[in-house]
Parts: C-alpha cells; sequence; structure tokens
C-alpha cells in the first residue's frame, strides 16, 4: 500500500502536463498540428509497451500522412467526422498492382481502435471544432470469409500454365526482335544469364497443383519432395508440417527443373531449398523469398493475359476444384491444411458469377 500515494502523484504530474499542453495548444502558445499532438500523447498519455507504441505511432502517422495529402494540413482544427470517414473508405479501397487490398479488415480495424483514444484525448484538452471525429467510426465486422471470387478460372489456369511452359522457349530472351532479326527465329535472341526458366515454371506449377501458400513454396526442401506418392510435406504459417498433394503434372515440372536447372545454382549455395535462387543474385542467402515468388507469378500472369489474381489466387481455385469434385469440406481441408473447418467451409459459397449464370439461364 505504501505504492499507492507515488502512482497518485505520478498520474496527477501527468495529469498537470497534458493540461499544460492543451492550454499551450489552445492559447495559441504552441503548434497546434496533429503531429505535435501526437508527440504529446506519447509522452503524456500512452503506457504500453514500446512494441506497441511502435505500431500505435505508425498508425496514427498513417492517418496523418493522409490528412496531410487530402487537406494540405496537419491542424488540429481540420480533423473532422467526415475526415475520418474518408480515411476509412481510403483504407478499405486502397488496392495493389495485382488487385488484392492493400490492408485488410483487421489491419483497418487496429488502426480504428488507435485513433479512437488519440481522438478521445485529443477532444478532452482541446475540443475539435465539429466534436469528436471517431466517436461516429465503426470498425469492420470480421468473419471467416475468404476471397473464393478471386481464385483463378479454369480458363486463366489454363493460360498460364501454357504461359510457364513458354517459359522454357522465350523466357527471359531480348524482346529486341531487330537486333537479333539475322537468326531469322526467337531462339536466336540470347537469354540472360540469371535467369531460370526451369524454375519459375515448377513454381508457377507448385502454386497451381497445389494450392500452397506462396511462402510455403520458400520454405520447401529438397528433402520435402516424395516423388513416388507424390507429395510435399512443408512448413506452414504457424510452424506446423503439412503434407499437400501434387498432380502429376506438376511433379513432373518439379523433376524436371531439378535435373535440367537446380544443379548449377546448388553448386554455390549449398542449400537444402528446393527453389534456389539464381548463382548470379549476389544478395541472397539461397533459398527464394516471397516477393520473387509475387514477381515470377505476375511476369507469367501478364504473358498469360490475367489479371488481378495473386499467388493466393491459385490457392482459392484448388478450394473450389476440390468442392466441385467431391463436393467434401474434409477434402479441402485436407489439401489446403486449413485447421479451422469455417475456412473450408467457404468453398461451398456460390459467387456472385455463378448466381448470375442461374439466374439468366431459365
Amino acid at each position: 500500500m505504501a505504492d499507492l500515494p507515488v502512482k497518485v502523484d505520478q498520474n496527477a504530474t501527468r495529469n498537470n502536463l497534458t493540461r499544460n499542453v492543451a492550454a499551450l495548444a489552445m492559447s495559441g502558445g504552441a503548434p497546434d498540428g496533429l503531429r505535435d499532438w501526437v508527440a504529446w500523447y506519447f509522452q503524456h498519455a500512452v503506457t504500453t509497451a514500446e512494441s506497441s507504441q511502435k505500431v500505435q505511432a505508425r498508425d496514427l502517422g498513417l492517418f496523418i500522412s493522409f490528412m496531410e495529402q487530402v487537406e494540405k494540413s496537419d491542424l488540429r482544427s481540420r480533423w473532422t467526422p467526415r475526415l475520418s470517414a474518408a480515411f476509412r473508405d481510403f483504407m478499405t479501397g486502397k488496392r495493389k498492382e495485382n488487385g488484392s487490398r492493400r490492408w485488410n479488415d483487421r489491419t483497418v480495424n487496429r488502426v480504428i481502435a488507435h485513433l479512437k483514444p488519440f481522438a478521445k484525448w485529443v477532444q478532452t484538452l482541446a475540443p475539435f471544432p465539429l466534436g469528436n471525429p471517431m466517436v461516429k467510426i465503426k470498425t469492420i465486422s470480421v468473419t471467416n470469409s475468404l476471397e473464393i471470387e478471386r481464385a483463378i478460372e479454369p480458363s486463366e489456369r489454363r493460360r498460364i500454365l501454357d504461359a510457364a511452359d513458354y517459359l522454357l522457349q522465350t523466357g527471359g530472351r531480348s524482346k529486341s526482335r531487330r537486333r537479333y532479326a539475322k537468326s531469322g527465329q526467337t531462339g536466336g535472341r540470347p537469354c540472360r544469364k540469371g535467369y531460370r526458366a526451369w524454375r519459375n515454371r515448377a513454381i508457377v506449377y507448385t502454386l497451381i497443383e497445389t494450392g500452397m501458400r506462396r511462402k510455403a513454396v520458400t520454405m520447401i526442401d529438397r528433402a520435402d519432395i516424395d516423388m513416388k506418392r507424390g507429395k510435399i510435406t512443408v512448413q506452414e504459417k504457424g510452424g506446423a508440417r503439412h503434407t499437400y498433394e501434387i498432380s502429376r503434372e506438376g511433379m513432373e515440372a518439379i523433376k524436371a527443373y531439378i535435373e535440367n536447372e537446380r544443379p548449377v545454382d546448388d553448386a554455390k549455395w549449398k542449400s537444402p531449398a528446393l527453389f534456389l535462387a539464381a548463382m548470379t543474385n549476389a544478395n541472397s542467402s539461397g533459398r527464394l523469398t516471397p516477393r520473387a515468388i509475387n514477381q515470377i507469378w505476375d511476369e507469367i500472369c501478364e504473358a498469360a493475359r490475367v489479371e488481378g489474381k495473386s499467388p493466393h489466387s491459385a490457392r482459392h481455385a484448388m478450394g473450389v476444384h476440390i468442392m466441385k469434385k467431391f463436393g467434401n469440406v474434409a477434402a479441402v481441408q485436407r489439401q489446403l491444411g486449413h485447421k479451422n473447418a469455417t475456412y473450408s467451409m467457404q468453398y461451398a459459397r456460390v459467387t456472385s458469377d455463378e448466381l448470375q449464370d442461374a439466374l439468366n439461364d431459365r
């Protein structure tokens, strides 16, 4: 009990400091920009762990950057309820080049959760002209739903695999037809020294023919491949190991890479990883990164004229395929490794396009 007076004094000191900050701001004796308010907020009001404070600071900074972009200012008086709503819409609508959302629902909710107490603290000390700008901003209802409608279509799957096969002829070659016209054929154009057509082809086949996550693809070791049984066991999200079934065609693509291309890079890296970076890559440890998987996928999708689909779209396509084939949630769960069967059940949903087709086919 002897510690109580100290705690009371500390709180009283903190309250006095915040009142002084507010008084300075309201009197015009101190800057009234939100970046200054954030600094005061962390100095006088935030008591969470340092790691948590870093996340809070990043989220508050994201909002202020948005405000500075659209309002050309971070003045406290410019923060209105409509600006908060516009920021929420911005976060939910922002898309990457591949069509996926920049921030998912949980991230949006986290940012909102950090903005609310900050706005309330400022409102208490220096009321906003139009009231607390975050009081009516609601978080997004987060469910276990998946973006099933972003799965690659059968026609897209065919074009992507065809484009992957064409890599063996055209992948990494110079695009200058005029410079190498004397050869009279595509094969006359030289190929980049570090380009790995067999590897890239095998990676795309692995994504499509297993439904594996891109991170898991980078974690496959050479020893994880069971060619006779058509299985790949790999460390998945959360650290658990999961065994994927892979089609004969997919396994043949991996086998071809191992025989035709991998030994060249393995001579340098001596890595257990299945898919290796080119030996010419000076900034690699040998194992590919998820970003490299994205680049490979995007290159082939561009050649296949497939837009707005990510490597994860192949995972969704596998779930849809198995559900149509077996009508069995357990089969989807077994292949994709969902710990929660609720995720697997999403593949039994009817997509908007399927519903339209059904309504129009009468």
